[in-house]
């Protein structure tokens, strides 16, 4: 059984940075092919996917965050990790991990289909940016 729990965020000031952490508790490297990525929702807004890691380290951003935050794998630790930089306060939102090793459609599709079934999820970690 796999499992994704997310750690990080917090209360930033605009123009700051934090990092999230998802921990893994069981490689996916056993899947041929798989992604990983983080969503994030705003109050009253759907959920959006914001970054993606296939399983060779491809990484795809939605252009909301592309150039500030940045994706990582470290395989050995089975962790994901989102840095983020240059925060605002449209950044505000819950953030959360996903797992796909069952369909994984190529990255910006993946990204746009928060309600796959196929998506495995952490709990979610909130990220608030005051200005």
């Amino acid at each position: 059984q796999v499992h994704l729990t997310e750690s990080g965020g917090g209360s930033v000031q605009a123009g700051g940075s934090t990092r999230l952490s998802c921990a893994v508790t069981t490689s996916l490297n056993s899947y041929r092919h798989h992604c990983m990525g983080w969503f994030r929702q705003a109050p009253g807004k759907e959920r959006e996917g914001i970054a993606s890691i296939d399983h060779v380290g491809n990484t795809t951003y939605a252009d909301s965050v592309k150039g500030r935050f940045t994706l990582s794998k470290d395989n050995a630790k089975n962790t994901l990790v989102l840095q983020m930089n240059s925060l605002e306060p449209e950044d505000t939102a819950m953030y959360y991990c996903a797992a796909d090793w069952v369909e994984c459609p190529p990255a910006k599709r993946w990204l746009s289909l928060p309600n796959s079934p196929y998506i495995r999820w952490g709990q979610g970690t909130q990220v608030t940016v005051s200005s």
